[in-house]
């Protein structure tokens, strides 16, 4: 069997590119709109969203990805545009600043501003963690089609009533998921169309954040995911 052809395949990545222009686009949509065969649409749609050429809106349908606007602005990426505003994050709240994009079963820190003294969480950038513990996954789950948070479930330190809530109050907590003795706020940044970009989080000692965050802590957090959601538009 021959090789695909590369500039067929570039071809096809573009047609759903452009199907999904004006209106996100399901499965069946993008099957529709571009002629595809179901296994191909999907395969290539999943793979441009690996890259954030393609995101998904809360309802699972494919939408243009993140990647797009970073092009068109001449290349500041989503990691620079939230590094901007974790610095301030930090110093308002006094705890280590983050900001996860989801990665499959994983997210990733793609940019932090660490606490400069005293007990602190520290989260590298790079790091991947799972999307089954934490403030961050939550924030990146709430919003998540149901068959993709399902089977993570059963092995989650939280519950579907745990997203329920994050989707009522727009924002997420958690004590000791991930690691003992630790406490992270986080909420997810939106973009223009309402599709989750990522999640702004703090984290730190739960001494110190407290098992219940106080209103001005979480005030700062949104604030946070609401300038990084501006500025990515």
């Amino acid at each position: 069997m021959g090789q695909p052809n590369p500039v067929a395949v570039l071809d096809k990545a573009v047609a759903i590119l452009r199907a999904v222009a004006d209106e996100p686009a399901s499965l069946a949509e993008l099957v529709t709109r571009t002629e595809l065969p179901r296994a191909t649409a999907h395969r290539l749609a999943t793979a441009l969203e690996a890259h954030r050429l393609l995101r998904r809106t809360s309802a699972g349908a494919w939408a243009p990805g993140p990647a797009l606007a970073e092009l068109g602005r001449g290349g500041a990426d989503l990691s620079e545009l939230a590094g901007r505003h974790l610095s301030a994050l930090r110093d308002a709240t006094g705890e280590s600043a983050q900001f996860y994009v989801r990665d499959g079963g994983s997210r990733i820190c793609i940019a932090a501003a660490e606490r400069t003294s005293g007990l602190r969480d520290t989260v590298p950038v790079g790091a991947r963690l799972p999307l089954t513990a934490g403030s961050a996954a939550h924030a990146l789950l709430a919003f998540a089609p149901a068959d993709e948070v399902t089977p993570l479930l059963p092995s989650a330190s939280f519950t579907a009533r745990t997203l329920l809530d994050v989707r009522r109050r727009g924002w997420a907590h958690s004590v000791a998921e991930r690691e003992a003795g630790v406490a992270s706020l986080s909420a997810p940044v939106r973009d223009g169309a309402g599709g989750v970009l990522g999640a702004v989080s703090i984290s730190g000692p739960v001494e110190r954040l407290g098992r219940r965050p106080s209103p001005e802590v979480v005030t700062a957090v949104l604030e946070a995911a609401v300038a990084i959601s501006r500025a990515t538009r």
